[in-house]
């Protein structure tokens, strides 16, 4: 057995030590929080302890305290030249946990927040499909429905760095980028549903925005884990999240969750369409196009 030098320290001595700095360290703790005199927020009544405050329907749906109130989402107005087709940015750096508020999640438009009543919108399945269907929303909550958590991130993400830093703040280098819990249809659901045709290898979704987003998804990754999303952590969609359906790509580029989703067209190859030719590609050495993903 090979003899322990001297001068390494023994599994009693390192815990005994630990013990030491782990005693001292919260004695500075409690030393540091003793006041030097009297703390009139402690020793005096306070207005709030004086008067009532607001009863239960003052505010029927909650909102954030009023002391919170810096903790918004944030835009660039040099950016675009219109807020409409523009981005606002996740204040990151005053969030806590791994789930990201509602009312905080980032968005990005491109013909501004679309206003669709419930009772209004139709999601319509064509194409390469035996059975060509049109659902109501009503029609959507009757099928079989999962929770999963995924992050949603914009494929610009970190571009205020790209040519330098510009902006200060995470808020504004890192915000494009969310993570919520999204309750939805799995999407291979409605294409059982519809009847996919063996030439069927690209899905095209499509948005009842005004800017008619649209993107081309491998039918792989539509079968795979793709959703058909209603509500986020917990409640229905906001309307700047794509009420009252949008569709979740996980792992895939914001871009391609279309949100006020209305159509899923089945095709046999990619459409190349606007946001997939003049944005969100990248040119191979032989001139052949690549998605983000």
């Amino acid at each position: 057995m090979t003899e322990t030098p001297k001068h390494s320290p023994s599994r009693r001595q390192f815990l005994a030590g630990a013990a030491v700095a782990t005693g001292a360290a919260a004695t500075g703790k409690l030393v540091h929080a003793q006041a030097a005199g009297p703390d009139p927020l402690i020793t005096e009544l306070q207005p709030w302890q004086q008067y009532l405050g607001d009863g239960v329907d003052a505010r029927p749906y909650g909102v954030p305290s009023k002391h919170e109130a810096h903790v918004v989402r944030r835009n660039v107005p040099w950016l675009t030249a219109d807020s409409v087709s523009s981005i606002n940015f996740t204040p990151l750096h005053e969030l806590e946990g791994i789930i990201t508020p509602n009312g905080l999640c980032f968005e990005r438009h491109h013909s501004g927040v679309a206003d669709i009543a419930w009772a209004d919108h139709r999601l319509m399945i064509n194409g390469l499909v035996d059975n060509p269907l049109v659902f109501t929303m009503d029609d959507l909550m009757r099928f079989p429905r999962e929770n999963r958590t995924y992050f949603l991130e914009c494929a610009a993400n970190t571009g205020m760095e790209w040519r330098g830093a510009q902006l200060n703040g995470c808020q504004f280098t890192h915000g494009m980028i969310h993570n919520v819990v999204y309750t939805g249809v799995p999407l291979r659901l409605l294409l059982e549903e519809a009847g996919l045709k063996t030439a069927g290898t690209w899905l095209l979704a499509e948005g009842a925005d005004a800017s008619g987003m649209t993107r081309s998804i491998p039918m792989e990754k539509a079968l795979d884990d793709c959703l058909v999303a209603t509500h986020m952590n917990g409640e229905r969609l906001r309307a700047e999240q794509g009420y009252p359906v949008r569709l979740v790509v996980p792992g895939w580029e914001g871009n391609m969750w279309v949100k006020w989703l209305r159509r899923l067209e089945i095709g046999d190859a990619p459409w190349h369409h606007r946001e997939e030719t003049s944005k969100y590609t990248d040119l191979l050495a032989n001139g052949d196009a690549r998605r983000f993903t």
